[in-house]
């Protein structure tokens, strides 16, 4: 008997890809589409809900094509993960999209979200999360308030809100389900961590009412089939992207710091149960149902491949990405760069905290700042969750920039930890796999890079000066 096969959708603001993996972790075929994103002023961040659903269709079918149909009829089970925080509004009648999917990068919720600050000790609180307009609960408000489709949608009690994921689900699955899983439904600041469920009081807050919003379900269950040519696979996994990529080298340890770095870096320290009170850093929960639960301590940075996009653009430099490690080891002198692309996330929290150089220099100079301040706001997380958890014996780097060694080393020199790249960098696809194919013992892992830390007092040094400046940079 042929062993069977395991399928990772991953749904991401730049494409969608799905990628085919045997019980050992090994990948069988890839493939991938890309998808659009409009970003007309900065605040606001949107896709196109429908392309959203096609691109799934289109590369489950190219996989297909790859693999064949003997090895289709071996796929056992898939997982599907989405950015967290990116929502959507649907007719529940029909399935389609009221409104177009508003990226967790969106911030047009802005000056509603300042309306409810005096509640923001309790939203802290019941969800571990700060009040912030990346969160669904804003957009959902901005939504019914602005939007005619949706306000016709919910007065004729036809209207479904809630995280992308439970928007593809809805459209993808037989039988139609309208579900939400705990990683995704907690980014919505109406998921009560002690109650695991939709909040009341946390509802009534932002005016959401309870009937447009998804059933909280476990991570790991019986969600329903997905089609794949001409047969259907069961989706038993149903998660968020930073949640799926925690797991892409199996369990992981509660001594190591993960961070996956794309268009935000967002940084995760594993916990068997979340603390009380996560001060400036988030708590999530990372799965349920699927092994023993696991919590983590989280930061957030918003800028990171965003920041680079922003350099692309403002500098025209057109391959800022691919020079990350001739950039950084460019010794000439560099500005510092105040880096708010997206707004401040951890620790700092400024939605509206502005984009600026500190000094002057080259266009490669400039770049060179634009990448080393990635690596600065991921320090100052990294020292966040040290302190609120403990020293760490390892960082583990995925995601897109993690393949930059001159940025994996600098993270190393200036923290002072041991820096792992696994040999695959994109963790998401490879942690929806093990989860699905129900955590094998013998998940390979390869041997990837390890950055040893080195002295480096100039890095160290301008770290100290661009920490100095951003209370300055807080208050505009």
């Amino acid at each position: 008997m042929q062993e069977p096969l395991y399928l990772a959708l991953d749904q991401g603001g730049q494409s969608t890809r799905a990628v085919l993996f045997d019980p050992s972790g090994t990948a069988v075929a890839r493939a991938r589409v890309t998808v659009g994103q409009s970003t007309p002023d900065g605040i606001v961040v949107e896709q196109d809900a429908e392309e959203l659903v096609r691109s799934l269709h289109d590369v489950i079918a190219q996989l297909v094509q790859i693999v064949g149909t003997e090895a289709r009829m071996r796929i056992a089970a898939a997982g599907l993960a989405t950015q967290r925080s990116s929502t959507v509004c649907w007719d529940t009648r029909t399935g389609a999209a009221l409104s177009p999917v508003l990226s967790w990068q969106d911030r047009r919720a802005i000056t509603l979200t300042s309306t409810y600050e005096d509640r923001a000790p309790l939203i802290a609180k019941r969800t571990g999360l700060r009040l912030s307009p990346h969160y669904g609960a804003p957009k959902m408000r901005w939504c019914l308030d602005h939007l005619p489709a949706v306000k016709a949608a919910f007065k004729a009690g036809h209207l479904a809100m809630g995280p992308l994921a439970s928007f593809l689900a809805f459209r993808l699955l037989t039988p139609r389900a309208l579900i939400a899983d705990p990683a995704n439904a907690a980014r919505t600041l109406l998921w009560g961590r002690e109650r695991q469920d939709w909040d009341p009081e946390l509802l009534d807050v932002f005016g959401i009412p309870w009937e447009t919003l998804p059933s909280c379900t476990p991570t790991c269950h019986p969600f329903g089939a997905l089609p794949a040519g001409g047969a259907f696979v069961p989706l038993t996994i149903l998660t968020g992207d930073q949640a799926a990529a925690l797991y892409g080298e199996g369990v992981p340890r509660t001594d190591t710091i993960y961070i996956n770095i794309g268009t935000g870096a967002f940084l995760q320290r594993p916990l068997e149960r979340g603390p009380t009170d996560p001060g400036r850093l988030l708590w999530s929960p990372a799965t349920r149902g699927a092994g023993p639960d696991l919590d983590v301590l989280e930061g957030t940075v918003n800028g990171a491949g965003a920041a680079l996009a922003w350099g692309r653009q403002t500098l025209a430099y057109a391959d800022l990405a691919g020079d990350c490690d001739r950039l950084l080891a460019d010794r000439d002198p560099r500005p510092l760069f105040l880096n708010a692309v997206g707004g401040l996330g951890s620790p700092y929290w400024r939605a509206d905290a502005p984009v600026r150089f500190e000094g002057d220099g080259t266009r490669a100079a400039k770049a060179a700042a634009i990448i080393e301040s990635v690596v600065f706001l991921v320090q100052e997380n990294i020292e966040a969750l040290c302190a609120m958890a403990g020293p760490c014996a390892a960082v583990v780097v995925t995601g897109g920039l993690a393949a930059s060694d001159g940025l994996c080393q600098a993270l190393a020199n200036l923290s002072g930890i041991e820096v792992r790249r696994p040999a695959e960098h994109e963790a998401t696809v490879r942690g929806l796999a093990f989860l699905a194919a129900g955590r094998p013992g013998d998940w390979r892992t390869g041997t990837g890079d390890i950055f040893l830390a080195a002295a480096d007092e100039p890095l160290r040094e301008r770290h100290a000066r661009w920490r100095a400046l951003m209370p300055s940079s807080i208050d505009g």
